[in-house]
């Protein structure tokens, strides 16, 4: 039996409990009312590298012209097929640097390895090359793409190719080092062997090396090479292709 005494004991610890389970309820109230305003404002990321989606589409007034040219003047089958970015591009001495051969220009300018690949139905297959000669991936470093990347969309080329093409070969031409883009040349340097090593794997994939051949004695572009924007090849640097590439058309 508790006496009185014990009674308003037992009352006053209730109480205390009680008043402290309310104090101690608000608390994390508190903290939420005063923080609710960092955790409602959104964060800032810090910016990385920047990789602009490829944009196929911006070419297809480009691609109509190739594609009205043709139906103008259809293209020989079994040809040699240069294809690519505005290095293949700006080639306008192509027919008569292989005077000996039959080739066709179809590069345009700014374009990636995902690009070519998304116009292989009209710009590629209708002419059933016996070689590709295949320059792009230089742009796409320069657009905050990884080397690892490059060579993925080149496997990707490679592999739309074999499925429409199986006997066709496909010779890579190397990024080549400019005193523009002096900053990629290391990923230039990766990519490049990346893919070295993948077509030494396999059947009918060849690498022409012209990026070694374009560096000086300091390890840094030729700038001999290269026109005014420092970017673009010169007729020299054409001469130098030539050389290197003719020996891979046979």
């Amino acid at each position: 039996m508790l006496t009185s005494g014990k009674v308003r004991r037992r009352m006053r610890e209730t109480k205390f409990s009680q008043c402290s389970m309310f104090r101690s309820s608000f608390v994390p109230l508190g903290l939420c009312l005063l923080f609710a305003p960092l955790a409602c404002t959104p964060t800032r990321e810090t910016p990385g590298p920047t990789t602009a989606p490829a944009q196929p589409h911006r070419y297809d007034a480009q691609i109509s012209q190739f594609e009205e040219q043709d139906r103008h003047n259809p293209p020989p089958k079994d040809a040699v097929l240069f294809l690519g970015s505005s290095s293949i591009r700006r080639w306008q001495d192509l027919a008569d640097d292989f005077p000996d051969l039959q080739v066709i220009n179809r590069g345009f300018g700014g374009s990636r390895i995902a690009d070519s690949t998304h116009f292989l139905d009209r710009i590629v297959i209708p002419y059933r090359p016996r070689l590709i000669v295949f320059y792009a991936g230089e742009n796409d470093i320069a657009g905050g793409m990884t080397p690892q990347h490059v060579f993925e969309d080149y496997k990707e080329f490679v592999t739309r190719v074999r499925r429409a093409l199986p006997r066709t070969r496909i010779a890579f031409v190397s990024l080549k080092p400019s005193p523009s883009r002096a900053k990629h040349l290391e990923a230039f340097r990766q990519a490049n062997e990346l893919i070295r090593r993948y077509t030494t794997a396999h059947r009918r994939l060849s690498f022409i090396d012209v990026f070694t051949p374009m560096l000086g004695p300091d390890g840094q572009p030729r700038p001999e090479l290269f026109v005014a924007d420092r970017l673009h090849l010169n007729r020299q640097g054409y001469d130098l292709w030539k050389t290197i590439i003719a020996e891979h058309l046979k």
